[in-house]
């Protein structure tokens, strides 16, 4: 199996992506063991903050948790996050270079897009697991049901105003794999030590997807 096939499983089964974004390499390692606790052994770490390196590797060694690198922008930022340890890596948009550097990294790739042409180019790439952002703003999941019929061999991962009021709606349409978002992992939960909320967050997440 392929390391983009075995992340992909893994969403399959999570069904929900806690996206972080934090100062401190300490608050992402106590995130992930809240979210592991709530039944959720997956992250995004965006590359938003100086710390997102530490943040990674402290996140890859909480055992069973699989941590991705979020907002790579460029071909340094998908080898930095590679050699941090991130199994798999998103960005909100498709850039080309970016493309080709997780492809020679053998780094799974989820691109972003917004339009039926940005599908359409990312897919030309040989994209065929995308993320839509920002996927409220952009229709939502009638937007999703909508662009998946003429590209049924591409599936989607919609981050961006997804929250636990609107996850079982995105989840109900066939081609997302899973949904990525924010709420679990708010920044001032991360401040204010409030693990035992993220955690809660990620039962109430995972009780959503059944």
């Amino acid at each position: 199996m392929s390391a983009l096939a075995e992340v992909v499983g893994v969403l399959e089964q999570t069904r929900v992506l806690p996206v972080l974004t934090c100062d401190d390499p300490d608050q992402a390692e106590a995130a992930c063991r809240a979210l592991m606790a709530g039944g959720i052994a997956c992250v995004e770490i965006t590359f938003r903050t100086e710390a997102a390196v530490a943040a990674i590797e402290r996140a890859s060694a909480v055992g069973g948790m699989l941590v991705g690198a979020g907002t790579i922008l460029d071909r340094e930022q998908a080898r930095a996050a590679a050699a941090a340890g991130a199994s798999f890596a998103v960005a909100p948009g498709t850039r080309a270079e970016v493309v080709d550097a997780c492809a020679e990294l053998d780094l799974p790739f989820f691109p972003g897009v917004a339009t039926p042409t940005e599908v359409d180019a990312a897919r030309a790439r040989g994209c065929r697991t995308l993320k839509v952002f920002p996927a409220v703003t952009v229709g939502g999941p009638a937007f999703i049901r909508a662009v998946s019929a003429p590209y049924r061999d591409v599936r989607f991962i919609p981050t961006g105003g997804v929250n636990a009021g609107n996850l079982a709606d995105f989840l109900a349409v066939p081609a997302v794999v899973a949904c990525g978002g924010s709420w679990m992992c708010e920044p001032r939960l991360l401040r204010e030590g409030r693990f035992d909320e993220i955690e809660r967050l990620a039962r109430e997440a995972v009780a959503a997807t059944k």
